[in-house]
């Protein structure tokens, strides 16, 4: 429990991620700001924190300045699967760039800390396996991913000239694949698609081969370490690796859901789709020193609550919670 009580901004509060992180801070005694443009996140996600004194939503998009006096600034703004960054390209690279923009320009002048939720894809598809925060990447600046990846990657820079010319207290995060409840049904992402295709009888979509290789986290263990690094002083800036590092094959992942769900789906192929990495894995040996982090909750564990999440999902919403193709 914290001893002083902060004023935190979260934005994209009302996302998968920003969701639990707004409770986690609550809980902890803090002021939430949530601020979503609700093109991803969900009001539903946020909905049990509006009766909370210390809770406020507003309806923001990042690439407009925001004006609030805080203390903390998380930086969570922008779709995060290839169906919603890759639905309108050039909003998705806005809200990585000038969102980033906006929130350091907000916290250089209320000399707030801020943490930017970067991502694994600045690895691009990786020749260095497993990656560590030294590696540069391999990404193709032109292909479909590159709005989300390249985005990422002018935020991670402009962070460190913010840091390097202004003074500004960054922590930058690279987030590695997370799961959990919460998850949009339709973002595409294996986890999601794989569970509500077994759930609801469907054939279970696998592209390529699913010989494709990632690691997965559940939202708990990635938000201990969000808080972990928020919390290190102000020498510690990050880039940090935050992943489980135990791999799994995709069609590995495919046949362990229809094992917990007893699913009698069947397994089908199509092609793999442009600049998808074979391989992404973190080497978190810098969180473990700098952070004290690790993640602690298992595949079967983590993979069995957000069963029960969808699996309640569908009960409530039926016919209306699709599956991205």
């Amino acid at each position: 429990m914290p001893l002083t009580r902060k004023r935190v901004l979260v934005t994209g509060g009302a996302g998968f991620l920003g969701s639990h992180l707004c409770e986690r801070l609550v809980a902890a005694g803090h002021d939430v700001l949530c601020v979503d443009n609700y093109f991803t996140g969900r009001k539903d996600n946020v909905a049990a924190l509006l009766g909370f004194a210390r809770f406020e939503a507003l309806r923001h998009d990042v690439t407009f300045p925001l004006y609030a006096e805080v203390d903390e600034i998380y930086n969570l703004a922008c779709p995060a699967s290839p169906v919603h960054y890759q639905f309108d390209p050039v909003q998705t690279t806005k809200t990585s760039v000038i969102g980033a923009i906006n929130m350091l320009g907000l916290a250089k002048r209320v000399k707030a800390k801020v943490l930017q939720a970067s991502t694994s894809e600045v690895y691009g598809d990786p020749t260095v396996h497993p990656q560590r925060e030294d590696y540069r990447g391999n990404v193709n600046p032109l292909g479909p991913r590159a709005c989300y990846d390249e985005g990422k990657r002018v935020a991670e820079t402009l962070f460190f000239d913010y840091h390097r010319q202004h003074k500004v207290r960054v922590k930058v995060a690279r987030i590695f694949n997370t799961y959990g409840p919460r998850m949009h049904p339709n973002d595409g992402r294996v986890v999601s698609n794989f569970i509500v295709q077994a759930l609801r009888g469907e054939d279970i979509t696998l592209y390529g081969t699913g010989t494709q290789t990632r690691a997965f986290c559940y939202v708990d263990d990635l938000l201990d370490g969000f808080l972990r690094l928020m919390a290190t002083d102000d020498s510690v800036t990050g880039p940090v690796n935050l992943g489980n590092p135990q791999e799994i094959q995709v069609r590995e992942l495919a046949e362990r859901i229809l094992h917990l769900t007893g699913s009698r789906s069947r397994i089908i192929y199509r092609p793999l789709p442009q600049d998808d990495p074979m391989q992404r894995c973190p080497d978190i040996t810098l969180a473990k020193r700098l952070l004290d982090w690790e993640p602690k909750v298992s595949l079967d564990e983590g993979l069995g609550q957000t069963i029960a999440y969808f699996d309640r999902l569908l009960t409530e919403r039926g016919p209306q919670v699709a599956v991205a193709s």
